[in-house]
């Protein structure tokens, strides 16, 4: 099995729960539901422990800290 290294999301916070909501194809993005606040940071850590346990593997931002729309590298 091959897992994508690189791709887009579209965070959504805060929501009631963390979860993958779709696949946007005119974004070309997983539409992803995060519970934390997007304030200090909180939703990007979130987004980041949710995707490492969806995927095992650690995840980074590559760009897009203080965006909605990210890009996210797997490591």
């Amino acid at each position: 099995m091959e897992f994508i290294n690189i791709f887009n999301v579209i965070v959504r916070p805060p929501s009631s729960k963390n979860e993958i909501l779709d696949f946007d194809e005119g974004r070309q993005a997983f539409r992803i539901a995060i519970k934390a606040p997007p304030e200090d940071g909180k939703a990007n850590k979130e987004l980041l422990r949710f995707l490492k346990k969806e995927t095992g593997r650690t995840a980074e931002i590559v760009s897009g800290h203080t965006s909605r729309k990210k890009l996210i590298r797997l490591v």
